[in-house]
């Protein structure tokens, strides 16, 4: 008599490469199940899997979708709570609408998941949902990292943009200042040199005497002449003086 197959123990794949061709080949064996349950019994069978790295794998059997399966899925979870029928699904305490009861629900479930990520209430989730949050809170971070840099890359780019601007303007202010000292400069000489003409006598300097008879006497800044005498060498005065 053959001994019976003993209970083979499941445990964890250690091995990330077996683990990763386990899990692909029994979730396409899941679906093949569920799908062979869906036609066989004319039921809604839907599948919804997260791998280890977070990744949604959903299955929903064929004439049926996985939005409509959960909203049912929804309803009746609703209405059990609130011990509403499901002949009655639009009727809840309060006579709130349906509706109204899921996006509160939603809402609720969004401020949990919320509450989660900023590490609270973190009592009641299973070593996989904190393992996937956690999985969640790295991927967040590595996008929050990768904007970080890409804003800081913008700045510095727009700052040594600015700074090339600036030192362009800088250059051309000093052209313009270098242009401007020059032409006070030539302005200055041309206007120094006028007064000094105007501020120096006319001198004409030409032979004669004013105190010959029939000569008038010059006017005001006309042009002054010398005497006779004045004009003569020394040698020829000498001479008149022994006469």
């Amino acid at each position: 008599m053959g001994r019976g197959r003993g209970k083979v123990e499941v445990r964890r794949i250690e091995n990330s490469v077996s683990r990763q061709v386990t899990f692909s080949k029994r979730r396409r064996g899941l679906a093949k199940k569920a799908r062979e349950l869906a036609v066989l019994c004319d039921v809604d069978v839907a599948l919804l899997i997260f791998s280890d790295k977070g990744r949604l794998h959903d299955f929903a059997a064929h004439g049926s979708s996985m939005e409509r399966i959960l909203d049912r899925y929804e309803r009746y979870l609703l209405c059990e709570d609130r011990d509403v029928t499901e002949d009655y699904p639009e009727e809840s305490q309060g006579n709130m609408s349906y509706d109204h009861i899921r996006l509160r629900s939603k809402l609720e479930a969004l401020q949990k998941s919320q509450r989660n990520l900023m590490g609270e209430q973190l009592e009641s989730l299973t070593f996989r949902e904190v393992h996937q949050l956690e999985h969640q809170i790295d991927s967040a971070l590595r996008k929050i990292r990768s904007r970080k840099v890409h804003i800081l890359l913008n700045s510095i780019e727009e700052l040594r943009n600015k700074e090339a601007f600036l030192m362009e303007q800088n250059s051309i202010l000093e052209k313009e200042k270098a242009a401007l000292g020059e032409s006070l400069h030539t302005t200055n000489t041309a206007a120094s040199s006028m007064a000094v003409a105007a501020a120096l006598p006319n001198l004409n300097i030409c032979p004669g005497d004013s105190d010959e008879p029939g000569r008038a006497a010059a006017p005001p800044g006309a042009a002054i002449s010398l005497p006779w005498w004045m004009l003569q060498p020394p040698a020829v005065s000498q001479r008149q003086e022994q006469h």
